[in-house]
């Protein structure tokens, strides 16, 4: 019984590039670039560049901005691999169905709702928050002394506007895919215009002195001045809310239906993306630090403040509307993806079917993305900003770190069509010696067979493993590392662990697939972005998982009494007509999958 389910759980994706697509394939490079670039650049260039500058790195930010961006453009690579692979809508839920199984597609796709979820919802809170301020807090007030929400962990006012401009956003997407790109390419030049113009403006007034403030001229409470003031772990610290802003590349994959050549131009989109978000984070967090000093940035709105402070207001007014088109086309960047993932999973039946069902004249998901728009708008509705940035990483860092595993498993996977070599491996290595000898291919095996690919499964799990204690000492015990003998056998430990694994699946036999874009250095580039994705998620907070743990409980209710039996692959496996066209043992273990 359990190895039966076990075996439903593991089932994969078959037909991937089988089955046809309604929705229409209008979207090329362009529009592609415009949407990573749209969806990404928003509250991280206008918001996070002046709040982790004041008080988490100080001028420092833009070496945190550095760090996040080589984190991002890590799993970036391994998006662009399986984009390559896998031109489906529904991102990193198909990557993993198609490589890992439906269960663990099954929790990546739910998580990557929660994300686009709370992603449309913080930007459509952030755009809010950002009018409101331009209106001197009217709308704040009005609404708090109109309908009050006193409990904790909620907003203190019901946010009408954010709805209001989420419902907008919906009915944007409902009319078509082309219509809103191209909206959504318009608002991008604008927000690069904006990026320009700050750029440029803003060296005009910078100084390196700001950069060199003594201890003695700073505030109490922000450091001790300088380019560090904050050290060396408070750019580590910075350079995971700087990851926040570079959430959002990742809607580029979930296109792979309605883009013109997939293969190429996804993956070319996902790195173009990250260098121009990149270069506008950089290069925008330089020439803030250096016109104002760190500790006097304005956490909420630094680009008003900071030209109105040098004596700009005609700058100031052109910076803060490019700023409110560039979160609109961040909010329809981040809403996006959102009914393509919910369609997709949908469409394989694990939620509910009905929510697959495409507009044959707007050629979109139609009743996914209405759903997605009241989700979205509710959260914007009931939660500050502040809640939902809290809320929005885990989903997207665990989808990142299955996408990285999923590369190491497709590239050392044994071909499935040579069962010689699955027969030819049960009866070899039994003692001690051979194992060793196995498990680091000191014969240099040259062929991919079922258990190297087993050995390589279990080595990235238990490198996994070994990254996560990892990452927990070096977060929560930093200082003991070297003056207490527990922490730092442990370190030494995991570090250890975690290089004769990486060797173990390096000396593996691997597959040379034939794609447009492989991920290069693998197994070293995909296990990197393991480990940052871990050690980022283990930074968050005691609510986001309980937050999480929440959301994925739901999920698993809705999976286990309704997706597990409509599932189409279930539904495939259990047709008689599709066993015959198997060989007799395929047949045999095809048979044995259904039994639950």
């Amino acid at each position: 019984m359990g190895r039966n389910i076990f075996k439903v759980l593991t089932r994969r994706k078959t037909d991937s590039d089988e089955s046809t697509s309604e929705m229409a394939r209008c979207l090329n490079l362009v529009d592609l670039v415009g949407l990573g670039v749209g969806s990404t650049l928003g509250l991280g260039v206008y918001v996070l560049a002046g709040s982790v500058a004041k008080t988490v790195a100080g001028p420092a930010v833009c070496l945190s901005f550095l760090v996040a961006a080589v984190a991002s453009a890590v799993a970036g690579l391994c998006y662009a691999e399986f984009a390559s692979r896998v031109p489906k809508a529904g991102s990193a839920y198909v990557y993993s169905y198609v490589t890992v199984g439906e269960f663990a597609a099954f929790v990546i796709g739910w998580n990557l709702i929660l994300e686009y979820v709370i992603g449309t919802a913080s930007v459509a809170r952030g755009l809010s928050n950002y009018i409101d301020a331009l209106a001197g807090n009217h709308i704040r007030l009005g609404l708090r002394d109109f309908a009050p929400m006193d409990i904790n962990f909620l907003s203190q006012y019901p946010d009408f506007l954010a709805f209001a401009f989420v419902i907008l956003i919906t009915a944007l997407l409902s009319f078509g895919v082309k219509e809103s790109s191209l909206l959504n390419n318009i608002f991008t030049v604008l927000n690069l215009l904006t990026v320009c113009i700050v750029l440029v403006s803003g060296s005009i007034k910078a100084t390196t002195k700001y950069w060199n403030i003594p201890s003695s001229k700073v505030p109490i409470g922000y450091g001790t001045g300088g380019f560090f003031p904050y050290g060396i772990s408070g750019v580590m610290a910075g350079a995971a809310k700087c990851f926040y802003g570079f959430v959002g590349f990742d809607a580029v994959a979930t296109t792979g239906e309605e883009a013109k050549n997939p293969q190429r131009n996804i993956p070319l989109a996902i790195m173009i993306s990250l260098l121009i978000i990149f270069a506008a984070y950089f290069g925008v967090s330089t020439v803030l630090t250096m016109m104002s000093p760190y500790f006097d940035q304005d956490s909420d709105a630094p680009f008003p403040y900071v030209f109105d402070k040098v004596g700009w207001p005609i700058i100031k007014w052109i910076v803060t509307s490019g700023a409110v088109f560039a979160l609109c086309t961040s909010m329809l960047g981040a809403m996006f993806p959102l009914p393509r993932v919910i369609y997709a999973m949908a469409q394989d039946g694990i939620i509910f079917k009905p929510l697959a069902k495409v507009n044959a004249g707007t050629k979109t998901p139609i009743i996914a993305t209405t759903l997605s728009g009241l989700l979205s708008g509710f959260m914007a509705l009931i939660f500050d900003l502040d809640q939902l940035i809290d809320m929005m990483s885990i989903g997207t860092l665990m989808a990142y770190t299955i996408v990285a595993i999923s590369v190491i498993i497709l590239r050392y996977q044994v071909d499935e069509d040579k069962p010689h070599l699955q027969q030819h491996e049960s009866s070899k290595h039994s003692n001690v010696y051979n194992g060793f000898i196995e498990i680091f291919n000191l014969n240099n095996n040259k062929e991919a067979s079922t258990r190297t690919s087993r050995i390589t499964n279990w080595s990235i799990i238990i490198y996994s493993i070994f990254t996560a204690l990892l990452a927990a000492i070096i977060i929560n015990a930093t200082e003991p590392i070297f003056t207490e003998p527990f922490y730092f056998v442990g370190f030494v430990v995991s570090l250890g662990a975690l290089f004769i694994l990486l060797a173990v699946i390096a000396r593996q036999p691997a597959v040379d697939p034939q794609l447009s874009f492989k991920v290069p250095l693998v197994p070293l580039i995909p296990c990197l972005s393991v480990f940052f994705n871990l050690y980022l998620m283990l930074e968050l907070d005691l609510h986001t998982w309980i937050r999480f743990i929440a959301w994925l409980v739901i999920g698993l209710l809705i999976y286990f009494f309704y997706g597990i039996q409509n599932s189409e692959e279930g539904k495939k496996l259990r047709q008689p007509n599709k066993l015959q066209s198997l060989d007799p043992e395929k047949a045999a273990m095809r048979k044995e999958d259904t039994k639950l």
